[in-house]
């Protein structure tokens, strides 16, 4: 799957293709008319500052000059039946275009598409660089346009596979009360919530019998790990790749909640990079935190390629076998830090400032590039043996 995502990043994007109308235009409702309250937005979690109409949606913003379209997630509560609140972070797109309108003296037109092909909250949680647009990207995946209808009140163009579109504007001056929600991180903060834009409705659009899809973000794993997790992990490899580092893979545990980055390099990385290990995991550290998955990324692994680090008891053991305490950590100061990362006082969060750590679990020099025999099933036992005993494995007595 990763492999599958950085192919296409190699590709030429491929412009979407613009329909006259689509299933989400069989009911549209303008002006007075809307009331979000006729969907059945659930109250997700006990403590919630309110029932979130967004958690898996596809946002559609434009920066003024229309040259960037981006695709993206984030969460939008409910305020009453024409308006919504949420997030508009500085540091996401959503936020940079966001601000364009804003010195500009203009709310921002957004549309909200809910329930569109499985594959785009994968697009709409990948971090792609800025004035990459997601719909070009999705059409080199799948190797042809994707279908986008004309919204209603604005020239925007939303997924023509959407159940539901919500059209409007990000209002530049007003704000509401937004959150708390427990988050992808695993918590949710007690106390009131904070002052976020806006999101004016101006038209609502659905099929006949629609659904609103929705993910219930809190410990891991929900979709909104995988659906982010993902994608994060193949736009890393791909920057990775782009700047010579000769990466095999790279993954986000899922059971982190996106909050570690795995990189494997190959144990003769040497042939490619002149460098120490601990240049080699400060080079990686860099580039990662340079990239939209920065921020989001609190812990950084380097290991070599031995290790799976899609599975998770592997990773665990390499883990604790091959850091060295104290030398193997290396901290990095005053980065860029999500306010949603749980560890965060209340300056680094309100700053966007905190530590990041990576962890060189490449071994020591003295193993000279070479690898500790691995005693397991897999390592240390003869192949043809191997497949003999899984080829008796019930005959054993056992059922898996």
């Amino acid at each position: 799957m990763i492999e599958a995502l950085v192919e296409a990043r190699s590709r030429k994007g491929i412009p979407p293709k613009q329909v006259k109308t689509a299933p989400c235009k069989e009911n549209i409702k303008l002006g007075d008319e809307v009331d979000l309250f006729q969907f059945p937005t659930p109250l997700i979690h006990d403590g919630d500052g309110g029932r979130y109409f967004n958690t898996l949606g596809t946002i559609v913003v434009q920066s003024p000059d229309k040259k960037w379209t981006n695709w993206s997630i984030a969460r939008i509560m409910l305020v009453d039946k024409n308006k919504m609140t949420g997030i508009v972070n500085p540091y996401q797109h959503v936020g940079i275009i966001h601000k364009m309108w804003n010195d500009i003296g203009k709310p921002t037109p957004f549309a909200l598409a809910q329930g569109c092909e499985p594959f785009l909250p994968f697009v709409c949680g990948m971090p792609l660089p800025p004035f990459v647009s997601e719909n070009e990207y999705a059409g080199a995946y799948f190797g042809e346009p994707m279908e986008v209808v004309k919204c209603e009140t604005s020239d925007l163009l939303v997924p023509a596979s959407a159940e539901i579109v919500v059209e409007g504007t990000i209002s530049n001056t007003e704000t509401a009360l937004e959150g708390p929600m427990g988050e992808y991180a695993g918590y949710l903060w007690g106390g009131g919530g904070e002052r976020e834009p806006v999101y004016n409705v101006t038209a609502v659009t659905y099929r006949n019998n629609a659904i609103l899809p929705i993910t219930a973000a809190g410990e891991p794993v929900e979709e909104d790990h995988t659906a982010c997790g993902i994608p994060s992990a193949a736009e890393t490899l791909f920057q990775l790749r782009q700047q010579g580092i000769p990466a095999t893979t790279v993954w986000a545990p899922l059971a982190t909640a996106n909050h570690w980055a795995v990189v494997t390099v190959p144990v003769d990385y040497r042939k490619k990079l002149d460098c120490t290990k601990e240049e080699l995991c400060r080079k990686i550290g860099k580039i990662i935190l340079d990239t939209k998955l920065g921020p989001q990324v609190a812990k950084m692994m380097v290991i070599h390629d031995d290790i799976d680090p899609t599975n998770l008891q592997e990773l665990v053991w390499g883990f604790a076998t091959r850091c060295h305490p104290g030398e193997g950590e290396i901290l990095l100061h005053h980065t860029l830090l999500s306010p949603l990362i749980a560890f965060s006082t209340k300056h680094e969060k309100f700053a966007y400032d905190g530590p990041k750590s990576v962890y060189n679990c490449l071994g020591p020099e003295d193993w000279n590039d070479k690898l500790p025999e691995r005693s397991s099933f897999r390592f240390a036992y003869p192949h043809e043996l191997q497949e003999k005993v899984l080829a008796n494995w019930k005959s054993y007595g056992f059922s898996r």
